[in-house]
């Protein structure tokens, strides 16, 4: 599976879902369990890799900007989230977070921001397939801290400093 395919799959149970991260994960693993268990593996490195290109600061500073706080745990599903958005959202986020001011259409924290299942579907569909736990992806290991400069996530006035965008629209 090649990345073109990788966010088509994205895109597709997204829609099926209409948005709903919980719907959009039950739609993924029905698209992965047409697929062969390689391929699946292949998913689950392109989700992965991606995964942990988003672990920054600057990424989890916005987070905290969209969801009023964000813990370690909040980060993880927040990052599924991103990731479950597309393409175009994922990679202007990861770019520069301030930008998902414009790239989102709406954002409400109690459904948005969280797709902790699409962060298993993968997992989920190999299991069906193979009756085994996902092998190993051969991915070097995450960073063992977020990448860049550290935010604080308490501070209000840096944070609408450093995502003006983002708290001009998102906070009150």
């Amino acid at each position: 599976m090649d990345e073109t395919e990788f966010w088509e799959l994205i895109d597709e149970s997204r829609e099926a879902a209409e948005g709903d991260p919980e719907e959009q994960a039950d739609a993924l693993v029905e698209r992965l369990l047409r697929r062969d268990p390689d391929a699946v593996v292949d998913f689950a490195r392109h989700f992965e890799s991606r995964y942990n290109r988003a672990y920054t600061w600057d990424l989890w500073a916005a987070a905290a900007v969209l969801l009023d706080g964000c813990s370690d745990d909040a980060f993880d599903y927040f990052r599924c989230w991103l990731i479950a958005q597309g393409r175009e959202v994922f990679e202007g986020g990861v770019h520069d977070p301030d930008q998902l001011a414009e790239l989102l259409d709406d954002f409400d924290e109690s459904v948005d921001g969280d797709a902790e299942e699409v962060g298993y579907a993968a997992d989920e569909a190999y299991e069906q397939m193979t009756g085994g736990s996902m092998p190993d992806l051969e991915l070097p290991p995450p960073p063992r801290e977020p990448l860049g400069t550290y935010v604080d996530f308490d501070d209000d006035e840096t944070l609408a400093e450093r995502f003006p965008l983002l708290w001009d629209r998102f906070r009150p």
